[in-house]
């Protein structure tokens, strides 16, 4: 296993922050604590801070305090990080209340069992006549309120099911807790020797367990849809009558003037009306490549404008642009992954029609074999009970969660509830490659002084040109110079002044060097040359050979590049694909058969992340991308990727294992129920000693190499 980075063995301690008075930004570059640590020390000092909080599983900063959010862009590109500004009320509109309601009811269900347990104690120890009545009227008293509130969540999808005239695991399972708490209190009522009030809470407590233990894998998913919409800009600068405002991006109209500056992302769709400009489109189209465009050139929404300000004309506003028609786009595709049958359903689908056979015909036995038709009814509920639900109900989250643990463990977050059983069927793997394979990379030569580190960090530091951005990352350590006058040129390079002298920092053709790598001149002395190129991500080559899938490239870059990049791994690719061309290329795939795994980190690449059969986004990735995704690779490294799908085919395994262990307890128990040898004793064991069974196989997880 991976050693832990060595900043991360002290996480700074955090302060209260007010969310209610805070700004959110997108921190896709932060991987340890050193940079949780550096960001927040770094923040803390600015005047109208009151608080700073990263997050490095959503790599998301909350600041709360007045402050502008330029000033706050403008620190974390000083400290060298990327930012992008989030709508705090579009991530905030809805909270995990469903969580919040499972835990109550859990809590209510075992703070009622152990209660109702005590008194069957009295009971089982020899309790007769109007002791055992008392007993099981208190018993009564406690159980159905209980059961009436904490059994809920199996009653509305019971009933969900059954109105649509299908089965699901909870039709069972509420049938089961319904008759026994019924004919419980029938028995009570009438003198009954038996009741099976804390068989009925048992079963409830430990599905709820189950239910609750599913919710937590789901939590972490949000809608990249929601994500997209938190990422638009919220203001943009508009141009009325040669005076300039800033607006709400909603209050844009057709025909409107924008001035977009330096490093802002574009509102809206529109024209360009300057005679130049240079954007960022990587996370739109995957384009590793700055693109320079001329005056009346389409501008979208999305791209930065990594150049001097702009100017641009509005084209397209509201739900029609570019970022909104991708976010309806990812919308569409995960409707589709969710529509994807769990483990647990389909075994639904055949435990749950046997079942109820199968009571039913113990009932009508019973009926035919004595007449009594109250003893008939408690062997049909025993029948239930001791066929145990609550196994089975266990067999697949019990599994899933310790695999996520020991995953998390190892650096992957699993995000999605079906995510390891979608892993394990994949049959093949599409990669892509900007940001994802591979990582923007700067040499520095030999011969580089300490002076002109010292100038070059102060020129990257003042570009948004992603080959400036690896500059300043390869120059970490180095404290940037004094450079004052600093101007951009479109596409080009950067100068500045620094000890009386002019500096460049620019490609070598601009500098009049004999070079097209990224240079730095200090007045005309000779330019020094940093040699930029896309280094393969750590591990990369590792995964792709231990990998027992097919694999390919397809990526928005251009053919040449990409080629390049592919040749020396053996991987055939398809380069220049735009978004909606890549989502319909897997889509053929999938038509072709192939349950395809897709691993990308672009917001080119969300929709197919949304729309594979299972998917991957590393660390870096966008936090669209991310959350479109089922697993994030919390490290650098993609060398554990192969043991990554093993676990998930070993997840499967278990769990289909669980359900056997479920049935071989129900092969052993139920002719003891059929025979009218089930008293609530023994079917409240036979239900724990199974359960506990499938929770501790699912332990074996943990151990797996």
């Amino acid at each position: 296993m991976t050693a832990a980075c060595a900043a991360c063995v002290a996480v700074p301690t955090p302060e209260p922050v007010d969310l209610s008075q805070s700004l959110q930004f997108s921190l896709p570059t932060i991987h340890c604590a050193a940079c949780i640590g550096k960001i927040e020390r770094g923040l803390a000092p600015l005047p109208g801070v009151s608080g700073v909080r990263v997050n490095l599983s959503l790599k998301r900063l909350t600041v709360a305090g007045t402050i502008e959010p330029s000033e706050i862009l403008a620190a974390l590109n000083d400290l060298g990080f990327t930012a992008y500004p989030l709508d705090l009320d579009a991530l905030t509109a809805t909270g995990d209340d469903a969580g919040r309601a499972l835990l109550t009811r859990l809590a209510v269900a075992g703070f009622a069992m152990m209660n109702v347990m005590l008194l069957s104690v009295a009971i089982w120890s020899g309790a007769t006549d109007a002791t055992r009545d008392l007993f099981h009227l208190i018993s009564a008293m406690i159980t159905l309120p209980v059961i009436a509130f904490s059994a809920q969540p199996f009653f509305q999808n019971a009933w969900s099911a059954l109105r649509k005239r299908r089965l699901n695991m909870d039709v069972p399972i509420s049938l089961a807790i319904i008759l026994a708490a019924g004919m419980s209190l029938f028995e009570t009522l009438n003198s009954g020797a038996h009741a099976y009030f804390d068989a009925a809470l048992s079963l409830t407590f430990f599905l709820l367990v189950g239910r609750y233990m599913d919710h937590r894998t789901r939590s972490a998913a949000r809608s990249a849809a929601k994500e997209l919409t938190a990422l638009e800009v919220q203001t943009a600068q508009r141009i009325t009558d040669g005076e300039q405002e800033t607006v709400a991006v909603s209050a844009l109209s057709v025909g409107d003037i924008l001035s977009i500056p330096t490093g802002a992302r574009v509102p809206v769709d529109g024209v360009l009306l300057s005679s130049t400009a240079l954007m960022d489109r990587s996370f739109l189209t995957g384009e590793s490549a700055a693109i320079e465009l001329a005056q009346d050139a389409t501008v979208q929404a999305g791209e930065i404008n990594i150049a001097a300000a702009v100017k641009m004309r509005a084209t397209v506003v509201g739900q029609d642009t570019t970022l909104r028609r991708m976010a309806a786009m990812i919308e569409t595709a995960e409707n589709g992954r969710n529509s994807y049958t769990a483990l647990a359903d389909r075994a639904a689908q055949i435990y749950a029609p046997a079942v109820h056979l199968l009571a039913l015909l113990a009932f009508a036995g019973w009926v035919f074999a004595t007449g009594d038709i109250r003893h008939a009814v408690n062997v049909a509920i025993a029948v239930l009970i001791i066929t145990c639900p609550c196994a089975l109900g266990l067999a697949v989250p019990a599994v899933t969660t310790a695999a996520i643990s020991r995953l998390f463990a190892m650096g992957y977050l699993v995000k999605h509830a079906t995510a390891l059983e979608r892993l394990a069927e994949v049959t093949q793997v599409i990669f892509d490659k900007t940001g994802t394979l591979s990582v923007a990379s700067v040499a520095l030569p030999d011969t580089l002084t300490p002076a002109q580190a010292q100038v070059a960090k102060a020129l990257a530091q003042a570009s948004m040109h992603p080959l400036s951005r690896a500059l300043d990352t390869a120059l970490k350590d180095v404290h940037p110079a004094e450079v004052t006058g600093i101007s951009e040129t479109a596409g080009q390079g950067i100068t500045g002044r620094w000890n009386g002298q002019t500096v460049r920092l620019g490609r070598g053709g601009w500098l009049g060097a004999p070079f097209t790598d990224l240079g730095l001149q200090i007045a005309d002395g000779p330019a020094c040359r940093f040699e930029n190129s896309e280094a393969l991500r750590d591990g990369v080559r590792e995964a792709i050979d231990n990998l027992d899938l097919p694999c390919e490239i397809v990526t928005g870059d251009a053919p040449a590049p990409a080629q390049r990049f592919a040749a020396p791994l053996g991987l055939p690719v398809t380069a220049d694909v735009r978004p909606t061309e890549k989502l319909r290329l897997l889509e053929d795939r999938t038509e072709d058969g192939a349950l395809v795994l897709m691993v990308g980190d672009g917001l080119n690449d969300t929709a197919a992340l949304a729309a594979a059969h299972a998917s991957i986004a590393p660390a870096t990735a966008l936090d669209a991308s991310r959350s479109a995704s089922d697993v994030v690779i919390l490290k650098d490294s993609f060398a554990e990727l192969p043991f990554l799908l093993r676990i998930a085919r070993l997840t499967r395994h278990l769990s289909t294992q669980n359900f056997a262990i479920a049935a071989v307890y129900n092969a052993i128990a139920i002719p003891i129920a059929l025979a009218g040898y089930a008293t609530p004793l023994a079917a409240a064991l036979a239900m724990s000693a199974s359960s506990i069974t499938v929770l501790l196989n699912a332990q074996r997880i943990r151990i797996a190499q």
